[in-house]
Order: structure tokens, then sequence, then C-alpha cells
């Protein structure tokens, strides 16, 4: 069992807010790059009411903020989810949004009012609260290293002369400590708390874009419906489309070779033969009752392999890679066991991505990642092969889309032409 890198917005365990953290350092640098998007509606319905005609032009760049909500929201809704890992659902898309009729109803939409709530009053508070931030930031590094530069300024300036002089009017002992051992135990004690207010600031954002940003509660329970409405639709197609499968399987494959074997054994019995030829029809009746038998276990396989109840993902996916006629590498860790729904679902996804793989993408090799973080499980499944794969065209990927979202889950399907391919499959794994 292989361990690797959660994908990026995977949970992480928690870690210890240091100034040292590169994660801290990293926070800080991902707040600080979100100011000038969080400022720039604010700045634009102050600079119109700077201008003349003073209304005409906070007016005019009030519409433009207005039409411009759907650009500004996917601007944060990127930010946060490349930043913080923080995925925020969209809007639904107003259809003619610049036509009259599309402004109307953009106007009437609840949503659009949240959005711009977000844009003109919290995120410039925001962007406010990330410049203290920042501004804590640079005040702790100044300070607590007062000592590396001050000696290069020029002489007779306060820092240069605060690393001899002490603070006015302080009695002893304070008067004999110089004024800069108070500036860099001041920076240490910044550079300690700006961590803090960093995650606070950043768990803020993301608190209020998703309030604002997001859909309401009863506009994502709305959505919900439909989309369960969707996937027992395709549940139910998903079924019928593999009872058909079991029926031609059967049919075309073990039906015949039972068929044959029956006719065989009725003709040898009605044509009373010799002991050789006895033997001869009770050998090719054994051979078609174990390939019988052989067809009979792949198809009981494709149901629900034994090794999957009995030793779970890691074995059964070791079978199925071993069964292909092309190298796989497979990286498995999955420390719990996730419910058997789920547990079956990501085995099919990745026994079905792989069998497209060896028929369709006329690959040298393959990868599988399958990983579980927290509550969730993570499937990656690659090759190197042509590409071009589409799911409207019939390859078994509409299918396995079906069946991932059957659990709530997402799938997703990268595969330019020329290649590589990558199937991203991402479940739900709670208890």
């Amino acid at each position: 069992m292989a361990t690797s890198v959660l994908p990026h917005g995977a949970p992480t365990r928690p870690y210890r807010r240091v100034p040292w953290s590169p994660r801290a350092w990293s926070q800080a640098l991902y707040l600080t790059g979100g100011i000038p998007a969080q400022l720039v509606p604010l700045l634009l319905v102050v600079l119109g009411s700077l201008a003349r005609p003073r209304v005409l032009w906070s007016v005019l760049l009030l519409v433009v903020v207005f039409l411009a909500v759907p650009l500004l929201t996917g601007i944060h809704r990127h930010r946060l989810r490349a930043t913080a890992g923080a995925l925020i659902p969209a809007q639904p898309v107003i259809p003619d949004r610049l036509s009259r009729r599309g402004i109307v109803a953009a106007a009437r939409a609840r949503a659009t009012w949240r959005q711009l709530g977000y844009h003109l009053l919290a995120a410039p508070a925001l962007a406010v609260a990330a410049i203290v931030a920042f501004g804590m930031w640079l005040a702790g590094i100044l300070y607590a290293l007062v000592y590396a530069y001050a000696w290069a300024l020029p002489a007779g300036s306060l820092l240069q002369r605060g690393q001899s002089s002490p603070l006015p009017g302080h009695l002893p002992p304070f008067s004999d400590i110089p004024m800069d051992a108070y500036l860099t135990a001041g920076g240490i004690a910044l550079l300690v708390a700006a961590p803090w207010l960093t995650a606070a600031v950043g768990a803020l954002d993301g608190r209020a874009a998703r309030a604002l940003l997001g859909p309401s509660r009863a506009e994502e329970l709305e959505y919900q419906v439909e989309r369960l409405a969707q996937t027992r639709a395709g549940v139910v197609d998903a079924a019928d489309t593999e009872r058909r499968r079991l029926e031609r399987d059967l049919h075309d494959g073990t039906q015949q070779r039972l068929v044959s074997l029956a006719m065989r054994l009725g003709m040898a019995r009605a044509e009373r033969p010799d002991a050789a030829q006895a033997h001869r029809v009770i050998a090719e009746a054994h051979e078609e009752a174990k390939a019988a038998l052989t067809e009979l276990r792949h198809l009981v396989r494709g149901l629900h392999p034994a090794v999957l109840e009995d030793r779970g993902l890691d074995a059964a996916l070791s079978g199925v890679a071993a069964r292909l006629p092309i190298p796989v590498r497979l990286t498995v860790d999955v420390p719990r066991r996730p419910p058997p729904t789920i547990e079956a679902v990501a085995y099919f996804v990745v026994s079905e991505g792989l069998t497209n793989i060896t028929k369709h993408a006329q690959a040298s090799q393959a990868e599988v990642f399958v990983q579980r973080a927290n509550d969730r499980l993570h499937i990656i499944v690659s090759d190197d092969g042509v590409g071009g794969a589409d799911p409207a065209r019939g390859t078994g990927l509409a299918g396995l889309a079906k069946r991932a979202a059957s659990v709530d889950g997402t799938f997703d399907i990268a595969s330019p032409p020329g290649g590589p391919t990558l199937l991203t499959v991402d479940l739900p794994c709670a208890q």
C-alpha cells in the first residue's frame, strides 16, 4: 500500500499556526493576492461618485458592476477554490442576461442582490482586514529584524540611535533597555499573532463567500431535489442497461454453450456410439461444460466479485489490473473500508475505466490512484493513449457518470486529442 499527496482541496490534518510554517506564509500571500479583486467593484463606485456629472457616472458604474456580477463572482469562486480549496456551487445561469428580459430577471433574483452585497460590502471589509493582516506580517518582520539592518542606516536616524538609546521617561531598570529591544519584542509578538489573524480572515472570507456567492439553503434544496430526480432516472436507465447486457451475455455465451452441450449429448445418446466415440463425445462435452462455467464465473464476477466483499478494494482492483494486457500502476490508500455501496461503485468505475482504456485508448500503460481522505473517496484513472474520450460516444463513460451520481458522487474526464486521458471520480464515504 502506497501513499501520495492528497488532491487539492481534500481535507488535511490541522497545521500549527506559527510564523515559520510554510502554510501560514502561503495563506498570507493568497489572502493578500485577493485584495485587488475584493476592492475593484467598490473603487469603481467611489470613482463614479467623484467624477462629474456625479450622478450620471455613479449610476453608470453601478450598472457596470451589476452587469459584471457573474464575472466578479466567477473570479472569487476561482480564487477561493485555488487558494483555500473552498468549492462554492455556481449560481443558475440566466439566459440572455444582457437582453432586457435577462436584466429584469437578474434584478428580481435574490441571488443577484446577495452577490452585490458581497462585492460592494463584504469584500471591501474583508480586503481591509486582509490589509491589516498583511501590515501585521510586514511590521512584525521589520521590527523583529531591526538589529539586522538598523546599523546600516544613516548616523543619527531613529532606529540607528535606538540600538543604544533607551526610551525616555522610563524608570530603572527599564530605562537601561534600548528602544530597539522593545521593537524586536513587539515584532516577535506580531509575528506570533499574524498567522492566527490571517487564518481568521481567511475563514471569514470563505464563510461570507459561501453564504452570499453560493446558492441559498432553499435554492440548494431545490437543486438537490432536481439532482435526485435526475440520478434516480439515471439509476433506472443504468439498471435496465445492465439487465439487457446480462440477457445478451447469457444468450450469446453461456446459453449457446449449454445448448451445444445438450445437443452433443442428445446425438450421442441417439446414435449409440462405441467406446471410442463415447469417450470423444464425453471429452468434448467436458470442455464445453468447463467453458460455460468459466463464462459464468466472469459474469458473476462482473456483478459483484467475492474478493471485493471479503478483502476490499485493494485486493479486488489488484485482480482487475493483473488481468489487463497492459501494465497498470495501482495505488490504493484506504485505511478504513468505505460503505459497501461506495466500495462497489469505486470497483466498477475503475474496472470499466480500465476496460475502456484497453479497448479504445491504444495506451501502453495505465495508472490508478484510490485514496480515502476523511469522508471522501478520491479515484483517478489515467493512461497515455490517444485521448479523445467522449461520454456522448457510448464508450461506457456515460454509465460511469450515472453510477457515480447515483451515490451523490462527482465524475469528470479530461481527454484532449492526443492524450493523455484523466478520469476523476469523487465519492462520499461517510459512515
